[in-house]
């Protein structure tokens, strides 16, 4: 596990404007925090691009994605990494992005297809998968056990599974340099908010846990990495964005008063804040090849 500091960007440059379309099948869920309807969720797609996409992007050229494969995003989100894993497919190959929510991953030209999918209650897609990849998604997910057999069904024989979860229980601090009010005041916040996503179901310790599931499901060649960047921009545009999305959820629960959550966007603005990320587990395993006698 590493710190990676996250270089500055120039906004006004980025090329990676996300396009929203419209999934008019979507009822806003007023029990998920961090819900695709909401329009903090584009800005947070666009951080987490940032940070974590190097690490996806290296892990899948790992297991050898290459021209001809078929993939398989689940929860996709935006439209960054499916977008990516057509470039490297071709023309020969297959990307299918899947999602409860669909909004972020419509409009625009793309070379993949689109689905509404929930992964935690409906089959998986027809046909088989080279790779199936998803991230920060099981550990919001309730029937887990439902969904990562599902992804493990899917895989071709000799096919990879890539799952990358946090895991915050590891580093539970927004601020590990904990050293005066503002980071104090981060972190209260923080642990206020992983209270509420427990509350809700998400299980903060399952990053650590996925290897030995993708063991018990009988995935070979096991195995996992984890990294949490800390400070710099995009870092800061994460926190700023998942606050301001949740912001209503810590005030109704007594977490914060309003002038804390106003305190505390100040002071992420400055910039004077050390900010980071749940550690990232990522974890891959290939299904075995039956040889048949």
């Amino acid at each position: 596990m590493g710190v990676r500091f996250c270089p500055a960007r120039d906004r006004r440059s980025s090329q990676r404007q996300l396009l929203r379309g419209h999934d008019h099948d979507v009822t806003r869920n007023q029990e998920y925090l961090l819900d695709n309807q909401q329009e903090q969720a584009g800005q947070r797609f666009e951080a987490l691009s940032e940070l974590f996409n190097p690490s996806t992007f290296r892990h899948a050229r790992a297991v050898g994605l290459a021209a001809g494969w078929r993939v398989w995003e689940v929860g996709a989100g935006s439209q960054s990494v499916p977008a990516y894993f057509a470039e490297q497919v071709g023309a020969g190959g297959h990307v299918l992005a899947t999602d409860i929510d669909t909004s972020w991953l419509v409009g625009g030209d793309s070379d993949y297809q689109v689905r509404r999918h929930d992964v935690g209650s409906e089959p998986p897609p027809e046909g088989s998968f080279d790779l199936v990849h998803a991230r920060l998604v099981l550990a919001h997910v309730q029937q887990r056990e439902y969904a990562l057999a599902s992804m493990i069904a899917a895989l071709e024989p000799g096919g990879w599974l890539l799952l990358e979860e946090p895991d915050p229980a590891l580093q539970p601090l927004v601020c590990p340099d904990e050293s005066g009010p503002e980071q104090e005041l981060a972190n209260r916040l923080k642990r206020g908010f992983r209270a509420l996503l427990t509350e809700r179901g998400v299980d903060l310790a399952f990053g650590r846990s996925v290897p030995r599931l993708l063991r018990a499901g009988g995935l070979i060649e096991v195995q996992a990495d984890a990294y949490f960047p800390m400070g710099g921009p995009a870092c800061a545009e994460l926190e700023r964005a998942t606050v301001e999305q949740v912001r209503d959820g810590l005030i109704a629960a007594g977490i914060a008063t309003v002038a804390e959550i106003e305190q505390h966007l100040l002071n992420v603005a400055t910039g004077r804040l050390d900010l980071a990320t749940s550690p990232m587990v990522s974890t891959w395993g290939r299904k075995a090849i039956t040889l048949s006698r």
